[in-house]
């Protein structure tokens, strides 16, 4: 079997870690892998380790035990957390994606690799060590940041939907009320989504009223499930008081002018720091 140098199993540690972070690996996985011994193997994690912690990439985690191994946990520091959300805020103020009715068009934004995976690193940096059996999103713009989100923390993600789907199989279905338009909707999960007693991590791209946060939380209640918090990427400032109280936002959304052409955006700093 081929024997490798230090600096190609260092190389290949990194894009191993990166394109799974928050899984733990064995050391046997590695052993086998590069045809080389455990002690060396723990000789290439320290200097990968050493790396990540001088980039600032995140952090390199040893879990002793038979199930133990080694695990990357991805973090944003409060710099690039800063930046990107300023980013954001220049990105949906363009007044250009103002559409009639003074909505905002963000398709684009939330459905961008850059963006939703930079997004789900702030997201994963805050919830990496809470245990997240899922990530829960509801269909449709929410899905992509939803989805980096569950890949950072390593977990599936389970889309709740609007209306029921054939494919589902057995579903378990709500009504809810929007926190904005006070209308009843309805909104389902497949019974196999979730196991029953998981601990949950809602995902969403925007909230007004709280109404769908608040609808999700119910459903989880119907699994028996944990909520252990609820994230959206924008959320208006009106009204002030959500149905829900407990939630995280990257963005507060003040006003949209369409006689001015504004959007008012701005980062929602002390929600994070």
């Amino acid at each position: 079997m081929k024997k490798y140098r230090r600096n190609q199993r260092v190389g290949a540690l990194m894009k191993i870690f990166t394109e799974r972070p928050n899984h733990v690996f064995s050391y046997n996985y590695f052993s086998e892998l590069f045809n080389a011994a455990k002690s060396t193997i723990s000789e290439d994690i320290m200097i990968v380790k050493g790396l990540v912690q001088d980039l600032e990439f995140g952090v390199i985690e040893t879990i002793s035990g038979a199930s133990g191994g080694v695990v990357y946990i991805p973090t944003l520091n409060d710099e690039e957390t800063k930046a990107l959300l300023y980013e954001l805020c220049d990105a949906f103020s363009n007044p250009n994606r103002i559409i009639p009715g003074g909505y905002i068009y963000m398709s684009d934004i939330f459905h961008s690799p850059y963006y939703s995976s930079r997004i789900a690193k702030i997201v994963a940096t805050q919830y990496a060590k809470k245990q997240i059996d899922y990530v829960v999103t509801v269909e449709t713009k929410g899905i992509p940041t939803a989805l980096m989100t569950a890949k950072e923390l390593d977990v599936p993600l389970a889309v709740v939907r609007r209306n029921t789907k054939v494919t589902e199989g057995s579903t378990l279905s709500i009504n809810y009320v929007s926190g904005s338009s006070k209308k009843i909707g309805n909104m389902t999960l497949s019974r196999r989504a979730i196991r029953e007693g998981s601990k949950v991590l809602i995902v969403d791209d925007f909230m007004k009223g709280g109404g769908t946060a608040k609808g999700v939380m119910d459903l989880m209640n119907e699994f028996n499930a944990e909520v252990l918090g609820v994230y959206v990427v924008i959320a208006t400032k009106e009204p002030e008081q959500k149905l829900i109280k407990d939630y995280h936002s990257l963005l507060l959304l003040e006003e949209v002018n369409e006689e001015r052409k504004e959007i008012t955006i701005k980062p929602n700093i002390i929600n994070l720091f």
